[in-house]
């Protein structure tokens, strides 16, 4: 998946070229945000933008000139955490306040070529602490470079581990932060050896582990936490680009069940705000060959049974669909740019200068404007 990005990023780079004025950190000028501030950075990963959804304000955050990978907010959202990389150097993890002040570097004592990727802030104010994929670029001898499941307390330390065996990926925590869900691949097959992907449960204080799905083949992507935090919804791939939708409980016991049977391509997984039902951004649903935002209902078989989300005119090839907290808003990109979706009024605006091909971020629900963070 990090490679599909950053090839897009570079077929963007060449493609696109303009410029914003980024705000100085520490030096919002007359820009407020009161909220939801939905978050992500430009095509050339130069800085992170915030976009107040109602007012349409905007703030640039550049940091430095390395590369910027925004992956979440602050539980209460008066923080923003991200990331910064050089070159061929491992990324660093940093928060900072919504202004770019008070920068913080997080992770400590790292070992030399190791650095951080896929961070999340857990969503529970006393388990304190936020997780992530602690990475090296180096080959250890057996093709796959070394990723850990870590984590740090929210002011930042020396990096605890849930996971050691060494190539596991995408900590999601769930929506009350007790438990974390992480992609693990293992080596299949005597001959030829195949990478192939299941999902480990972890209760946050290191207690409790368990796998999750255990399929004899293929491999698993995309976990998705219901926002109610009953079911994980994922995309299961019997074979490379054949998707298909199912879902799982969080319990040692669960049977995954499956939602669709005919092979697509998703380009993305999140679900709908009440959590009856899922949307993706996937092609060959229906017959329709093109980006489509697709509901997939969890009873029934998705194959017949998925209906079209939402489709514009000012939408095209969508993709990365994200709901804010209050499921008012809905954030996806439209050929590179960001879009935001009033589900109310079903009106669509295309945001100026906001080309890229990362996932949007929003503040949580605890958000209540930028004046709450004093």
């Amino acid at each position: 998946m990090a490679s599909k990005c950053a090839a897009l990023s570079l077929c963007i780079l060449f493609l696109f070229n303009f410029s914003t004025v980024a705000a100085a950190p520490g030096q919002p000028g007359d820009v407020v945000l009161t909220g939801p501030v939905v978050a992500f950075e430009t095509a050339l990963a130069d800085r992170i933008v915030l976009v107040d959804a109602i007012t349409g304000a905007r703030r640039d955050l550049q940091f430095d000139n390395r590369l910027h990978h925004v992956w979440d907010f602050s539980p209460n959202g008066c923080r923003v955490l991200f990331t910064l990389t050089e070159g061929d150097e491992p990324g660093r993890l940093y928060s900072a306040r919504l202004d770019g002040s008070d920068t913080r570097e997080l992770v400590t004592g790292m070992a030399p070529g190791y650095g951080v990727f896929e961070a999340q802030w857990s969503p529970d104010t006393a388990n304190d602490r936020i997780a992530f994929t602690y990475y090296t670029t180096e080959d250890d001898g057996d093709g796959v470079p070394d990723h850990r499941i870590a984590w740090v307390p929210s002011g930042g330390g020396t990096p605890q581990f849930y996971s050691i065996s060494g190539d596991e990926h995408t900590p999601r925590w769930s929506p009350d932060g007790r438990w974390l869900l992480y992609v693990a691949y293992e080596q299949s097959g005597d001959t030829t050896p195949v990478r192939e992907a299941d999902f480990w449960i972890v209760s946050a204080d290191g207690a409790a582990k368990y796998r999750l799905t255990n399929f004899p083949s293929g491999g698993v992507h995309s976990p998705r936490w219901s926002p109610d935090g009953d079911l994980i919804g994922f995309v299961y791939s019997p074979s490379p680009n054949a998707d298909q939708f199912w879902m799982v409980g969080n319990s040692p016991d669960a049977v995954p069940t499956q939602l669709s049977y005919q092979p697509v391509l998703t380009l993305d997984l999140t679900w709908l705000p009440d959590s009856s039902a899922m949307l993706t951004a996937a092609r060959f649903i229906g017959g329709i060959e093109t980006n489509t935002l697709w509901r997939i209902p969890l009873v029934g078989n998705a194959d017949v049974d998925s209906t079209i989300f939402f489709q514009s005119p000012d939408l095209i090839y969508p993709y990365a669909p994200r709901f804010s907290a209050d499921g008012r808003w809905l954030a996806v990109r439209s050929a590179y740019a960001m879009a935001l979706v009033d589900m109310n009024t079903a009106q669509v605006r295309v945001l100026p200068e906001s080309l890229g091909n990362t996932t949007p971020v929003w503040t949580p629900a605890a958000f209540a404007g930028e004046a709450s963070c004093a």
